[in-house]
């Protein structure tokens, strides 16, 4: 179980810099305006939610990665180390859909992801795809090497 925990975390570092690429992309092509970690660091810390605060780019590049690998252990332990791609894949656009629709929307940071502009979706959506794609190809290629016998 704590393999797959630490494996799963690994991995999930792994496909939060993956990820990450795409959100950088997508800002790069005018499609994302604000990155979405940095508008929820934001609202977060005191102050008005929505005026740039010192510090906030680092944090919001902590939280993420946090996130990223907390998500990732869970997939880990969830699933054994054996989560094929179409279930990492799936899981990463559960985790979209449960933030955009969910609770990124009620922290007033962004609207749901039906609302919000649609650019900035289609690159989370696809970021999070990407997200899957990663981590179970991590997790299962680690989980691999641990069961190798030399």
């Amino acid at each position: 179980m704590l393999r797959h925990l630490v494996n799963g975390a690994v991995g999930g570092a792994l496909a939060t810099a993956a990820m990450s690429t795409v959100m950088v992309a997508g800002q790069r092509a005018g499609l994302m305006g604000d990155q979405p970690p940095k508008r929820i660091v934001r609202a977060i810390l005191p102050g008005h939610p929505r005026k740039p605060k010192p510090g906030e780019g680092v944090l919001a590049t902590v939280a993420h990665f946090a996130f990223g690998i907390g998500s990732g252990a869970l997939f880990g332990a969830l699933t054994r180390g054996r989560g094929r791609v179409p279930l990492g894949v799936l899981y990463g656009l559960a985790i979209w859909y449960a933030s955009y629709a969910g609770w990124v929307p009620k922290l007033t940071t962004l609207p749901s992801a039906h609302r919000d502009r649609p650019g900035r979706q289609a690159v989370m959506a696809a970021g999070h795809v990407v997200y899957g794609l990663a981590l179970a190809n991590a997790v299962n290629r680690l989980d691999h090497r641990a069961t190798e016998t030399p």
